[in-house]
Order: C-alpha cells, then sequence, then structure tokens
C-alpha cells in the first residue's frame, strides 16, 4: 500500500513551467517545489508502508471554487457542477454533464486503493485527474472529498462556448453538438491531456466560473459505460440540454 512520502534526493534547475507530478523508474513519487531565489526543485519520494497520506506532496488551494465546496461528497460536487463554465486555455463551455464516483463503490477507480495511474484521485480536492480510457481516449475529472479519500467528478459534456474554432480543427468536424458530447470527444477538443493530470483547479490553464444566472434545472440518473454500481443514480444532466452525451434516463 502506498504510504508517508519521504524526499530523498533534489536537484535544482532555473526556470520553467510547473512540472507535472510522474513516477520515476523506481515508482516513487516525482514533484516539484519552488525555491524563493525562482529555482525549480525536483523531489524524488521514497514510498514507505506506513499509513497512508496521499496528497501531502500537492499545493494546497482553497478548497471552494466556482461557489463549490469540493471537499464535499462526489455526487453533491457533480450536481453543482452542471451549469459551470469550464475553460482550459481559454476554450471550453458549460459543463452539461458529469458523473460522481467515490471509492466506497466498486466502479471507482479509487475502490482498491492508490496506484501510479490514480495517485491524483486522492486529492486534495479541487485538483484534475486525467485517465486515458480502454488506451484511446483522455478523460477529464475534479477531485473531492478530503486528501487521501479517493472520489471525484467525470466531465462528460459540454455545450461548447469558447474556442470553438479550435475544438473544430482538433475534433476534425463541425457540429458543435458533437464537439464535446462525451468525456473522450471534451478532453480531445479541450486539448486535455496526461499534461493536464493533478493540476489545481483555480489556476491557469484551468478555469472555473459559477453559473450568472442561478442554480439550473439538473436531472438525476444512473451512470453510463460501466457494469458495476450501476444502480447509484450518478449521473447528472443540464435538463433540455442537447449537448449531453447520451439522453438522460
Amino acid at each position: 500500500m502506498l504510504g508517508m512520502l519521504t524526499p530523498i534526493i533534489a536537484a535544482s534547475a532555473r526556470g520553467g513551467r510547473e512540472f507535472l507530478l510522474n513516477f520515476c523508474r523506481g515508482r516513487h513519487i516525482l514533484s516539484r517545489m519552488s525555491a524563493k531565489c525562482g529555482d525549480s526543485i525536483i523531489i524524488c519520494h521514497v514510498i514507505c508502508d506506513r499509513a497512508a497520506r496521499i496528497g501531502v506532496y500537492n499545493v494546497a488551494m482553497d478548497k471552494h471554487l466556482a461557489g463549490i465546496d469540493f471537499s464535499a461528497p462526489p455526487a453533491e460536487v457533480a450536481r453543482q457542477l452542471i451549469g459551470v463554465t469550464l475553460l482550459v486555455d481559454g476554450v471550453g463551455g458549460r459543463i452539461v454533464e458529469a458523473e460522481a464516483y467515490d471509492r466506497s463503490e466498486p466502479a471507482a477507480h479509487s475502490f482498491n486503493g492508490p496506484t501510479p495511474r490514480n495517485f491524483s484521485m486522492f486529492g486534495p480536492p479541487g485538483r484534475s485527474y486525467v485517465y486515458r480510457s480502454h488506451g484511446l481516449h483522455w478523460c477529464l475529472n475534479f477531485v473531492c472529498r478530503e486528501a487521501g479519500h479517493g472520489a471525484g467528478v467525470l466531465i462528460r459534456a459540454l455545450e461548447p462556448l469558447a474556442g470553438l474554432a479550435q475544438m473544430r480543427e482538433r475534433r476534425g468536424l463541425d457540429d458543435e453538438r458533437l464537439l464535446c458530447a462525451g468525456p473522450g470527444r471534451l478532453c480531445q477538443a479541450l486539448g486535455v491531456t496526461r499534461a493536464h493530470n493533478n493540476l489545481a483547479l483555480d489556476a491557469a490553464p484551468f478555469a472555473l466560473l459559477a453559473p450568472e444566472l442561478g442554480a439550473p434545472e439538473v436531472l438525476a440518473g444512473p451512470r453510463i459505460g460501466i457494469s458495476k454500481a450501476v444502480e447509484l443514480p450518478w449521473r447528472f444532466g443540464l435538463a433540455g440540454s442537447r449537448f449531453l452525451s447520451k439522453p438522460m434516463r
């Protein structure tokens, strides 16, 4: 089991953009800290057999963003995300469909505990969790609950509002209804890849904007594309939206 993270080696390199968390060949977690002099310090963490404390290497952020408390249970966060505008480097739109996942149910990646693939799902809240589905498509999730818990919200569909020309170029089609209708299509349209994994949602390239017209009407139903815990009504969609990946049921 993953445990406490202890820095064992560090190297300094002047400048550069934010370092993305990754695993070294020894399957230790790599992270970055910034020194006051402007240097970037890359740290390799050795994993010890002690009580799990996933997320201690992440930069803290305000757990409230776009009027949402990301430390809340995933179903609550997913429902509140409907109507929120998501931008990635200025490209994006209104979230119209999202699904909640929690380590308490077997459909969640976190159900069997942290791994090199899913470690960012264990927090802290308000960060991204990006994974590749079936080796083909990237999927974007927002982490919630307290650090170490293992919960998140899969962003399934957007109503495109900003950067449509870039979306069409990336997707290779013109129909705006199909640009972001599904988690894989959404990530392709917004240019989301593994490079966007484990980043704070309150800083570039991400931006989350609360709805301007108040809380929208939200529908709930069973999640799709899974074979476990199918009875949970943890899929949420904007009522009347034509940009959903599939109709609500």
